[in-house]
């Protein structure tokens, strides 16, 4: 069994695979002041929580946006596990080419996301990630990674514009009425469910039409599953691309 760790910029997404399959998913607050010991402790407790120990794990792997984390972390495993964690990054094999000017610039979690997607799809795939950021990244049918667009995140809008306007209240994102809203709050769902819903829609239109040919079209993060049913496009909701790119990451560095 693999430990796979998604470190987010809000959350860290903690999951254990055997195989294909997902035996338990878990997420914690991502904070910089914690220490390994806190993050052991916190890994061990929700270990429990799933009847699971360090030893029943054969090895870890991190993928990480949150560069002053990311060592704290490995350590925390380590002591858990007690092995040492692969971390995606330079050197790491992923099957994929990074065609862009700048390939060390390129997130660890776009990456991990397209190995996942292309494996699962095939062929040219856009992946679209709707956590803290919006990211929208394109691999074509010969595994290059050719680039994307990122926007900010629904949460990061929504409380933006509670925060920057005198008479609209906080809200959480939940399913709109209706695209046209007769009151305050439900047109302040319509715009962010059914106003995000048609920004990607709009996107895919516009990356299928540079990148010449068509590509499946497939989405994770934490906002996905309020947005995505709103969407015209075909698009494949996948709530665990990310652990499984992971795994398979895993897999292409360690041999059994």
């Amino acid at each position: 069994m693999i430990l796979a760790i998604d470190v987010g910029n809000s959350n860290i997404v903690i999951g254990a695979l055997q195989g294909n399959d997902v035996r338990f998913v878990s997420r914690m607050a991502t904070e910089g002041c914690r220490t390994e010991d806190q993050y052991a402790i916190y890994f061990r407790e929700i270990f429990s929580l799933y009847q699971m120990d360090g030893s029943s794990f054969e090895g870890g792997i991190i993928s990480s946006v949150v560069p002053p984390v990311t060592g704290v972390i490995a350590k925390a495993v380590s002591k858990i596990i007690g092995k040492e964690p692969l971390i995606v990054g330079p050197g790491i094999k992923t099957g994929l080419n990074i065609s862009i000017d700048n390939p060390s610039q390129l997130g660890s979690d776009i990456v991990v996301d397209n190995v996942a997607a292309q494996h699962l799809y095939h062929g040219a795939v856009i992946v679209i990630d709707l956590g803290t950021a919006t990211t929208m990244s394109v691999t074509d049918e010969k595994g290059n990674i050719r680039g994307g667009a990122i926007a900010p995140g629904v949460g990061i809008s929504l409380n933006a514009l509670s925060q920057n306007t005198a008479q609209l209240q906080g809200i959480s994102l939940e399913n709109p009425k209706k695209v046209i809203g007769t009151n305050t709050v439900d047109s302040m769902k319509a715009g962010m469910v059914y106003g995000w819903a048609s920004m990607l829609d709009g996107m895919i239109d516009r990356f299928l039409e540079e990148l010449g040919t068509d590509a499946t079209v497939v989405a994770t993060g934490g906002h996905a599953k309020y947005i995505i049913p709103h969407c015209k496009k075909a698009i494949v909701y996948n709530e665990n691309l990310m652990l499984t790119g992971l795994s398979l990451v895993y897999r292409m560095n360690v041999k059994a």
